[in-house]
């Protein structure tokens, strides 16, 4: 049993959900990893993560839209440090995740058919998100 981490960058472009399951299957071949427990962790309080549908991209806008019209943009917030967008951001972040462990076996992230990891983007400007991969389990033997 070992321990392997990496920290990736997505740069994203406004208000929605950036698939990132691809990044992460590159990492596991990467490093060859076998069978364990892989935390998928995000260092921001304007973004989270999500495991959701990848086959059908109306389910990416439903929830994009829903949560447009959950936290609305207005001048009701104290909070606006960074701008209009700042408060509905970490009132998204608080209502999603910003954690995600998912079993890895056979060198397989274990998703469903149509699950996705995604990073749902929650301001309107471009940003470069960091994503901490934390695996604990073993390698393959090489």
């Amino acid at each position: 049993m070992l321990q392997k981490h990496e920290k990736i960058n997505i740069r994203t472009n406004g208000i929605n959900l950036y698939e990132i399951t691809n990044n992460i299957r590159d990492w596991i071949n990467k490093i060859n990893l076998s069978s364990g427990l892989l935390n998928i962790s995000i260092q921001h309080t304007s973004a989270s993560l999500l495991l959701q549908e990848n086959a059908d991209p109306t389910v990416l806008e439903d929830l994009k839209n829903y949560f447009l019209k959950l936290v609305p943009f207005n001048d009701n917030y104290l909070h606006a440090t960074e701008g209009y967008d700042d408060m509905p951001a970490h009132i998204k972040t608080s209502l999603t995740n910003t954690n995600i462990t998912i079993s890895v076996i056979d060198k397989k992230l274990n998703l469903g058919t149509w699950q996705g990891v995604f990073l749902f983007e929650h301001r309107t400007s471009p940003k470069d998100r960091f994503i901490n991969l934390h695996y604990i389990g073993d390698l393959i033997n090489l």
